[in-house]
């Protein structure tokens, strides 16, 4: 039987720095706060999941060094299971957060780090993770040809596919056919199609185009806007989940994909599935992080419940 999730990505250290604005070049400004703590797509993704109730095993590279113990340790404390290839020889990675400490916007740059070393071979040691997963989940922080092997290996094992194209960057056609869903932000659904998704009938205009070149469902995070489901024959726009005051939203996209990929594991219809996802995004944003700011299945059912609650009256 088939069962958890199975997830391919990139571990770094988030180095984060908050101020009012990102410093010109030679310039130097005062910050309000820094913080140092696990973050990436693929391992925020994991830790999201894993905190949302499903079982988590993480593939990746790391560090023989203090960033790698960080992540491991991480895995320990939030019940991810490691799937981990350790390296003497190449850094764990390590990105740059810049933080917005009035409306938490964020801009990011990321240095992979040993896990851009991951390769086919590496995917290739992790096959049986991979096949026996009810889902798989990649993105594209690290190699894109090990992303497209793994979704490979899924397709062919029956394994449900979820690909965030993030960051925003090109990758082979052949990928779309292998994903059943595909998740980008609004910003990358514009880079993949060409035109801005300033309106919700863009986005499902975005859809449409993802749909052609071969996806099975396509998932479109809009932010404030919430998301939208789209496939050929269902189009459903859900509604972000408005909790507390947005302090940090650079972790929203991996706290949506895990919270989506750990309800559709369970079986839950997926627009329910999505809805699963944005309550775990909206908790997100309200605290500080990525990998910490990802909230528990407790805290994703009970906001769940006062949104039903909030519908009944």
């Amino acid at each position: 039987m088939k069962a958890g999730v199975s997830i391919l990505g990139i571990f770094v250290a988030d180095t984060a720095y908050l101020a009012g604005r990102m410093p010109k070049i030679g310039e130097t400004i005062s910050g309000s706060g820094f913080s140092v703590g696990p973050g990436g797509k693929g391992s925020n993704q994991a830790v999201a999941c894993a905190q949302a109730g499903a079982e988590v095993s993480f593939i990746s590279k790391l560090g023989r060094d203090t960033f790698g113990e960080m992540a491991l340790k991480t895995y320990a404390e939030k019940g991810v299971t490691p799937k981990i290839t350790m390296m003497d020889d190449m850094p764990s990675g390590a990105a740059f957060i810049f933080v917005n400490d009035e409306n938490g916007d964020n801009a990011i740059i990321v240095y992979p780090g040993a896990a851009g070393t991951i390769g086919i071979e590496d995917v290739e040691a992790a096959r049986g993770t991979i096949e026996n997963s009810a889902i798989f989940a990649t993105q594209l922080e690290q190699p894109v040809e090990a992303a497209r092997h793994a979704l490979e290996i899924a397709r062919a094992a029956g394994v449900t596919t979820v690909f965030n194209p993030a960051p925003a960057e090109p990758f082979p056609d052949e990928i779309y056919p292998l994903c059943d869903y595909i998740a980008p932000n609004e910003t990358e659904a514009a880079a993949l199609v060409g035109f801005d998704l300033d309106t919700l009938e863009d986005a499902m205009r975005a859809g449409d185009v993802l749909l052609e070149r071969g996806v099975g469902t396509a998932l479109i995070t809009l932010g404030e806007r919430g998301v939208l489901y789209h496939t050929r024959d269902r189009s459903e726009h859900v509604p972000a989940f408005s909790v507390g005051t947005v302090i940090d939203t650079t972790g929203a996209g991996d706290a949506f994909v895990g919270g989506f990929c750990a309800a559709l594991s369970r079986g839950l219809d997926p627009v329910e599935a999505v809805r699963f996802g944005c309550a775990t995004a909206g908790i997100a944003v309200t605290r500080r992080g990525t990998a910490p700011s990802m909230p528990t299945l407790a805290e994703i059912e009970t906001l769940l419940e006062a949104r039903r609650e909030d519908l009944r009256a």
